[in-house]
């Protein structure tokens, strides 16, 4: 399947705030912390998180890209930023980073290879913005096996693995 990648445009903010409650619908199904979003419903807090979202982008270098067929129906997307996040015992190249905050493939494109041509066209953007990021970085639920293939396939390695343990 081929596919094309472009900007988001104020048109697709309805198939992005769906996309984005499917996401979310997904980490429930597989991860038990993310219950407290189902005390409301899903566009709410999808909306809301969309809204922090939307400034964080804009003000960090990031951008929200869309993947479409060849005939422009809307089958992902990917959105990221520059982190800058100083810290004593780090080389600066290692604090300031790129970082995918969000990354969804209809289920008809999973396995097509989108998802790493959409992390690939946000590498470059941010790369472009600023061409001193050496890294990019994901975060994924230790329960998404199908999203560590997936990152994995397309070039990342852990980084760091955070442990949780219950309290009480």
């Amino acid at each position: 399947m081929r596919f094309y990648i472009r900007p988001f445009e104020p048109g697709d903010a309805d198939w992005v705030l769906a996309a984005e409650a499917a996401l979310q619908a997904h980490e429930i199904a597989i991860f038990d912390k993310r219950l407290a979003l189902t005390l409301l419903p899903p566009e709410s807090s999808t909306a809301a998180y969309l809204d922090m979202l939307w400034p964080m982008l804009a003000e960090n270098h990031g951008a929200m890209l869309i993947g479409c067929d060849e005939g422009g129906r809307r089958l992902g997307l990917v959105a990221g930023h520059v982190v800058d996040e100083p810290f004593p015992t780090e080389t600066p190249d290692c604090t300031r980073y790129g970082y995918v905050s969000d990354i969804y493939i209809m289920p008809e494109a999973r396995g097509s290879g989108l998802a790493g041509q959409l992390l690939d066209a946000i590498a470059a953007h941010l790369h472009a913005a600023d061409p001193t990021l050496t890294r990019l970085r994901i975060n994924v639920l230790a329960a998404n096996a199908i999203a560590r293939a997936a990152y994995e396939k397309a070039g990342f390695v852990p980084y760091e693995i955070m442990y949780e343990r219950k309290l009480g």
